[in-house]
C-alpha cells in the first residue's frame, strides 16, 4: 500500500445518554466505512470510559472530507454537548506497517 493516513480520536465519556451515544457511534462507523478514501476503522473503551479510535484513510483529502460530511458534524456537535468531557484527534502519515499473524 502507498502513503495512507491515520486519524487518532482519543476521548473521554460523560455517563450522559449511553443508549444515543451507541446508536449514533454505530450509524457513524456505517456511514465512515462509505465515504471515498476510507481504509478501515479500529476501537477500543475501557470500564472508565476512556476510549481511542483509530481510522485510516487513503489521503488528507478524504479526512477532511469526512470531517465536514453532515451528520458527522452533528455527531461532532453532540460529542462536545455531552457526550465527550475532553477528546483529542492527531493525524498521522503512515510511513511503514507491518504485521504478525499465527
Amino acid at each position: 500500500m502507498e502513503t495512507y493516513y491515520a486519524v487518532i480520536f482519543t476521548s473521554q465519556r460523560t455517563e450522559q445518554d449511553g443508549d444515543g451515544y451507541g446508536k449514533m457511534a454505530d450509524l457513524i462507523d456505517a456511514l465512515a466505512q462509505q465515504q471515498p478514501g476510507f481504509i478501515r476503522v479500529e476501537s477500543v473503551r475501557n470500564e472508565e470510559g476512556k476510549g481511542i479510535t483509530v481510522s485510516y484513510w487513503e489521503s488528507l483529502e478524504a479526512i477532511q472530507a469526512w470531517k465536514d460530511n453532515a451528520k458527522h458534524l452533528t455527531a461532532q456537535q453532540l460529542g462536545k454537548d455531552k457526550w465527550y468531557t475532553n477528546y483529542k484527534v492527531e493525524i498521522c502519515q503512515m510511513i511503514k506497517d507491518y504485521s504478525f499473524a499465527k
